[in-house]
């Protein structure tokens, strides 16, 4: 009862990134609050070809739905299982990706359960809020962290009296680690005709394509990121020709892909991609709080600016005061000649 729980999203019988992250974010949650951690896996022909993926994350309980109709996703299936279950578990978290599944079906459970949801959220943890005004004290929430307005605060949203505490995170928000620490590693196989009526099923998908990414962006070492201050689409080639030299993936702000600099699959920030690159070199890019939101969390932070008080200045390791025009074909130039 009260436990920690961890919607796993696959494709087919491969198990979402985004759901290992959350499963190594999850094992976190529950250590701190004492209580085990359960993962939830829906689909067709899964069974026996999940559990490798899901497990190693420190899971206690495996709850694998195996059936017919589970595969592609429709939404009427999921959220039938998922309510029943929570209606039986009573658990008090639950974290799902922020992906177009996640956002289908995230709302419809917590609507079902009158219980709360916070999207996007880019921090998990747990506190402690007060309601002065009833004065009542609650332990052990779900800190709920994510920009508002606009990216121009950070707020913290707690959800004191519902349950569960629902939360969707954006891929690579989160860094997955395989846990090891002690875990139960159980696995059951309940009965999907317990949970889903037949009713259930009346909408089937007749196609289903999922065509692979053209770039590496998210697990690149080096991103090579280009904002509004490239100038052009001409202006970007240039950092194109860098990542080449570099063997690293370009990126951009939202300005830049505004404007047409560059492709929209290539945006980093709060409605992009997340990134954990070794190195970050931020070329004609600002720093606003939402392009900073989605790579602060890189090793070494290198901006290129003429702007000597950009704000990204503020969190960068190394700043190259100069225009991108002159400073990023010397950066290409050395590179190439000292590169292995």
């Amino acid at each position: 009862m009260n436990n920690v729980f961890v919607y796993c999203e696959i494709e087919g019988t491969i198990v979402a990134e985004v759901s290992q992250e959350l499963l190594t974010k999850g094992r976190k949650l529950a250590n701190e609050l004492g209580v085990e951690l359960h993962a939830i896996v829906i689909g067709t022909g899964v069974k026996g070809k999940v559990e490798d993926q899901i497990l190693p994350y420190g899971v206690d309980k495996l709850f694998v739905f195996d059936g017919e109709g589970l595969f592609p996703y429709t939404s009427a299936p999921h959220t039938d299982i998922m309510v029943k279950l929570f209606e039986e578990e009573q658990p008090q978290i639950c974290l799902m990706g922020a992906t177009v599944i996640g956002r289908d079906l995230g709302p419809r459970v917590s609507s079902s359960l009158t219980s709360g949801l916070t999207a996007d959220c880019t921090q998990l943890e747990i506190g402690t809020y007060e309601d002065k005004k009833n004065k009542k004290v609650y332990e052990q929430l779900l800190y709920q962290i994510r920009p508002a307005f606009g990216g121009n605060i950070v707020a913290t949203i707690v959800n004191p009296d519902h349950r569960p505490q629902m939360a969707t995170v954006r891929s690579g928000v989160m860094q997955k680690a395989v846990y090891d620490g002690p875990a139960r590693k159980e696995t059951v196989y309940p009965e999907v005709g317990h949970y889903v009526s037949a009713e259930a099923f009346v909408v089937k998908v007749l196609d289903h394509h999922v065509e692979a990414a053209k770039h590496n962006l998210k697990g690149s070492s080096i991103v090579v990121a280009g904002g509004y201050g490239m100038g052009s689409k001409e202006g970007f080639a240039l950092l194109f020709d860098l990542a080449k030299v570099l063997h690293g993936e370009v990126g951009a702000s939202r300005a830049a892909v505004d404007a047409g600099f560059c492709d929209h699959d290539r945006q980093i920030g709060q409605t992009g991609v997340t990134v954990h690159p070794k190195v970050y070199i931020a070329c004609g890019i600002s720093g606003q709080i939402q392009h900073i939101a989605g790579m602060q969390d890189s090793g070494i932070i290198i901006s290129v600016n003429n702007d000597p008080d950009a704000p990204i200045n503020k969190i960068a390791d190394y700043v190259i005061n100069g225009t991108v025009e002159e400073v990023v074909p010397k950066l290409i130039k050395y590179y190439k000649q000292n590169s292995k």
